[in-house]
């Protein structure tokens, strides 16, 4: 199964590509969309739909893992990530693929095995995980990777009815 992880943002949309076959990770790619903060906001979503469109096709992934939308505070931030997200989603379904969504605490659970792990715990984890030499850069593509790693995992387990 290929998996491709996104963290998604309006700056940085990090992604990670994993192949998993019930046991093992491959990593494939992983990297980041940018965005600059001079560009009109429509141009942005523009941007990061194009580059989705041309990492699906590139990478041909079975199934897209994404982080939940979850804010407490910064509800501007929030729309704008939230609007983001969909041009991700529209993507996804443009391509006929299902996405699974997972919240932090999942991903932590599932990375960790501790859902209050420090971000810099799940980095180390998902690097020793997937034996890189580094934690991947930037840190939202390891968070990426993170979020793909929770979903070989789940799509594995008896909750997905896979086993």
């Amino acid at each position: 199964m290929r998996i491709l992880g996104i963290d998604p943002g309006y700056a940085i949309v990090g992604y990670g590509v994993l192949d998993y076959d019930g046991r093992n990770f491959a990593v494939k790619g992983y990297g980041a969309i940018t965005t600059t903060p001079d560009m009109q906001f429509d141009e942005r979503l523009g941007v990061i739909f194009n580059d989705m469109n041309e990492l699906i096709e590139m990478y041909k992934p079975d199934a897209i893992s994404l982080e939940k939308l979850y804010f407490n505070t910064n509800h501007t931030t929030a729309i704008d990530v939230a609007q983001a997200r969909g041009v991700i989603l529209l993507s996804a379904n443009k391509h006929d693929l299902k996405i699974y969504e997972y919240t932090p605490l999942q991903v932590k659970n599932s990375v960790v095995g501790y859902g209050r792990a420090e971000k810099k715990q799940v980095q180390e984890m998902t690097r020793s995980m997937l034996k890189l030499k580094e934690i991947p850069k930037p840190d939202d593509a390891a968070d990426a990777l993170a979020l793909a790693i929770t979903h070989g995992h789940y799509a594995s387990s008896r909750v997905f009815g896979l086993n």
